[in-house]
Parts: structure tokens; sequence; C-alpha cells
């Protein structure tokens, strides 16, 4: 199973998996942990285990920042 990588930053990585069902979605890992966020309707915290909360706080943000750009990249390899 693939999982594309849509950025890292500041340790973390924002990705998907190739066999990713809606409503889209992204996975984000570092150090400590794994959580999941929704993007549609609004970003929603799904998941997570291990991820610090300050973590969670700055990865929800980024996530808010290129919104756009996740869900194009999602739309784009989903659609193959």
């Amino acid at each position: 199973m693939l999982c594309p990588e849509i950025f890292i930053m500041f340790g973390m990585k924002f990705f998907f998996y190739s066999l990713e069902h809606l409503p889209i979605h992204i996975h984000v890992r570092n150090a400590d942990g794994i959580t999941k966020f929704n993007l549609e309707p609004d970003i929603l915290l799904i998941e997570a285990k291990g991820i610090k909360p300050k973590d969670l706080m700055l990865a929800e943000a980024l996530i808010q920042e290129r919104k756009e750009e996740i869900t194009k990249k999602w739309k784009e390899f989903h659609s193959k």
C-alpha cells in the first residue's frame, strides 16, 4: 500500500494511504504517534494515538493553512 506524502513540517509527516475512503482526511505521524483529521465538511480530529496535545494543535493549524493543497492532492491521486 502506498502512502503518498503531502508534506513534512516540524517533524510531522502529513500523508494519506492509497486505498483511502471518503470523507477526505489526512494522517499525521511524528515520533510520538499518529493521528487522523477529516477535512470535510470541516477539519475534525478523528483519532489520536500518542501525539501530545500541543502537537495536535500544531498539526490542525498546519492542515487549516494547507487544506486546499491537501484536498487537491487527494483528489488528483484518487482520480487515477
